[in-house]
């Protein structure tokens, strides 16, 4: 019994627990997707972070999600500016306590020593604001600051059900960024999907993007000035692409309490059909179940008894396989759904 339990462990871990790979492209009900073109500075910028927020918007029409677009076209007169667009965009979306909110910002970012901007055409944004605008928000949330300088959007902005990723590991990292570029990209890249299940989740994006971009300085010969982070477990720290082997954390970090990146693979943009056949109450019990299996992995070595530690893994899973039955039952019910195949 305890090898198939941890046989089952190993593949919840690496993203394998039961599922079905399936399409993507129907409907994320719910998503909400803000993306903000900040000004090239340069005419050479431009058409690459026009670029940048197309693949977003691109994705974000095919998963069916609510789509802000911020900062592409001129405001006319007496229309507001990019800066107060953006703040009545967030006020009103925080307002939502339903599906996942995404803010990508695509630029170029300054640093002081003390302020982190993005820069807007007009007055920039700080972290600061950000933070601020977005203190009423409680559904899940990613912001992308793909951008240099980025790394204060962290500290500023982490917290409780939230994924922040930044192109830098601190604000003095001040050259233009690739990472923007190469995270739009990998968002739908089937190379993303580490764990083979038919989707890309915002992790897998941000590992690919991270890798492609220390690739492209390694083949130039350049020193790196760009180092990306993420962070999901609301500590403020991040995690940099290298402490990770596939999606799980394979590196400790003295002062954590969480790893990063187990939430950010909750995060899905571009659902598989499986995944879009199960109802957002669902998704969320799922999660949650994901979460207190990894947990309780993590604790294993506090049990002095270990049938205690399987039993209580084996409670978890029968729940994950109550639920997982439910949603092969609706798949069922759906034509041309592909349920013809089965989990492992």
């Amino acid at each position: 019994m305890r090898e198939v339990w941890n046989a089952l462990v190993v593949a919840m871990l690496l993203g394998l627990g039961p599922g079905l790979p399936g399409r993507a492209g129907e409907p994320a009900s719910g998503v909400t997707l803000v993306i903000v073109t900040g000004i090239a500075g340069a005419e050479e910028y431009e058409s690459v972070f026009s670029d940048w927020s197309r693949h977003w918007r691109e994705t974000g029409e095919q998963a069916g999600a609510q789509i802000f677009l911020i900062g592409e076209n001129e405001a006319e007169e007496g229309e507001p500016s990019d800066r107060e667009r953006l703040r009545e965009v967030l006020a009103a979306e925080s307002v939502s306590t339903e599906g996942e909110l995404w803010i990508i910002l695509n630029g170029h970012g300054t640093f002081d020593g003390s302020i982190a901007k993005f820069n807007l055409r007009g007055r920039d944004v700080s972290a600061s604001d950000l933070s601020e605008w977005l203190k009423a928000c409680k559904r899940p949330m990613a912001l992308v600051s793909g951008f240099s300088a980025s790394a204060p959007f962290i500290n500023a902005l982490s917290g409780p059900n939230r994924v922040i990723v930044s192109a830098t590991k601190s604000g003095h990292e001040l050259n233009y960024s690739r990472f923007g570029g190469y995270v739009s990209e990998a968002i739908t890249s089937l190379e993303a999907d580490l764990d083979k299940d038919g989707q890309v989740s915002l992790l897998e994006a941000f590992l690919k993007g991270a890798r492609d971009t220390d690739e492209f300085y390694a083949l130039e010969g350049r020193l790196a000035s760009e180092h990306a982070l993420i962070d999901d477990t609301g500590d403020r720290k991040g995690t940099g692409f290298d402490w990770f082997r596939g999606v799980r954390l394979i590196r400790e970090a003295k002062g954590r309490i969480k790893p990063d990146g187990r939430r950010a693979h909750q995060f899905h943009l571009l659902r598989s059909e499986f995944e879009q056949l199960m109802p957002a109450a669902l998704r969320e019990k799922r999660d949650a179940l994901e979460m207190k299996i990894l947990e309780l992995r993590d604790q294993k070595k506090s049990f002095t008894d270990e049938d205690e530690y399987y039993a209580k893994l084996e409670g978890l899973f029968l729940q994950m396989g109550a639920l997982y039955s439910e949603v092969e039952a609706r798949m069922e019910a759906v034509p041309g759904s592909g349920s013809e195949a089965s989990p492992e």
